[in-house]
């Protein structure tokens, strides 16, 4: 079956403001290197001397990019020095105030966050292409649902972290949803998982798994390389 004008326009509506964000966060990921290439000056490993300025790439990337609420640089611990810091990572708070997050990054604490095993950097890490992950609630921050976008990044040749922002669902409904309710019938995005990103009937809610098989029920693949996004709609 044909897709109707409406779908394939807000298909086309979808791809560009992902792929906008996808163009931020590479460039974001491009200028942490850049700025790690520069700070470590011959050493291996990254230091407290090496992060000089990272904190304002972050700021930078939340006051120019409003739909993003976090921001920053994970670090594979292999890359760091021993009793360094792994991450560099900015909230925006409701006042509009950034404050750098905390984390709890010790093994078999009751918070730890083993980062390095979740899908926005481990994927990142091992296909070296940019990654999406969610909608997942963020119970170490915000507690509600979130979209990490995330770009790996390499310093001299070698796979070193990566950077990326957080978005908040609540914040992203606004953006996309003129898209999907563009739509005459029930239309949800799709992430890789087949769990629904944003829909715009209770048909499809926010987090939940879709099941395929409906008759009447189609699917777009959006032109976003490497996240494996999709527009499902019924007709």
């Amino acid at each position: 079956m044909k897709p109707s004008t409406e779908v394939v326009h807000a298909a086309t509506g979808l791809t560009s403001w992902i792929n906008g964000v996808c163009t931020e966060t590479e460039n974001l990921s491009r200028n942490v290197a850049s700025l790690l290439e520069r700070n470590l000056a011959g050493k291996s490993k990254v230091g407290k001397s090496s992060l000089t300025g990272l904190d304002e790439l972050a700021r930078e990337f939340l006051t120019q990019n409003a739909f993003a609420v976090g921001s920053g640089t994970f670090f594979a611990t292999e890359s760091v020095e021993e009793g360094g810091h792994a991450l560099e990572w900015w909230s925006r708070k409701e006042s509009g105030v950034m404050k750098r997050l905390h984390l709890d990054l010790t093994p078999g604490s009751n918070r730890y966050y083993d980062y390095e095993k979740l899908p926005f950097f481990s994927t990142a890490a091992a296909t070296g292409e940019q990654t999406l992950w969610g909608p997942y609630i963020d119970y170490l921050g915000f507690e509600e649902y979130i979209l990490t976008f995330a770009a790996p990044f390499s310093v001299h040749g070698h796979f070193t972290g990566v950077s990326g922002c957080d978005i908040r669902i609540k914040d992203l409904e606004p953006l996309i949803m003129p898209n999907l309710r563009s739509i005459p019938g029930d239309a949800a995005l799709i992430n890789a998982s087949n769990r629904v990103i944003l829909g715009n009937s209770g048909m499809y809610l926010v987090g939940e798994r879709v099941k395929s098989g409906s008759a009447n029920q189609h699917r777009m693949a959006l032109d976003v390389p490497h996240l494996g996004l999709s527009l499902i709609y019924t007709a």
